[in-house]
């Protein structure tokens, strides 16, 4: 069986799971008024265990496949592809997902977006950083003031 078929199986597990937990556990603890209502806190979550089912077997039964393209992935070559810029990167979302409070979201998002796309190649530094801090402080902003929902910007020994 190929690769994208494995994975294909690994996620259709996980989605029979979520979905199991979505379906029968999630509802028990309603409280009497919120049964009544058509939408219940697990509607999104069955819908999404649903469609991730559905996927799952359209890439496990092959349906998506087609004539093969320039550009799809052969996992035979799998080797020769850049894997130490993919593995840098999830090691720095692992690391902004640590930092993320101790160091604030304006610090912390700035850094991740300054080192990923260094890590992808990116080399007028200046640009990347301005860049980084204008979307780092509009998405603070908007998060923070528009959506009312508290964003420590600033790291905790400077009282963030």
């Amino acid at each position: 069986m190929a690769l994208d078929r494995w994975i294909g199986l690994v996620l259709l597990g996980v989605c029979l799971v979520y979905g199991y937990a979505a379906w029968f556990t999630m509802d028990d603890m309603l409280a009497p008024f919120m049964q009544r209502n058509p939408i219940w806190p697990s509607t999104f979550p069955k819908v999404l265990s649903i469609l991730g089912i559905v996927a799952s077997l359209v890439i496990v039964l092959g349906l998506e496949k087609g004539e093969p393209k320039i550009g799809d992935i052969d996992y035979r070559k799998l080797w020769e592809y850049n894997l130490g810029q993919a593995l840098l990167l999830l090691a720095l979302m692992v690391l902004y997902a640590l930092l993320l409070r101790p160091a604030g979201f304006l610090l912390s998002t700035s850094g991740f977006l300054i080192l990923g796309s260094v890590i992808l190649g990116e080399r007028r530094i200046l640009l990347t950083v301005v860049i980084a801090a204008i979307a780092t402080g509009v998405v603070w902003y908007l998060v923070q003031v528009v959506l009312g929902i508290f964003l420590r910007p600033l790291p905790l020994f400077m009282g963030g």
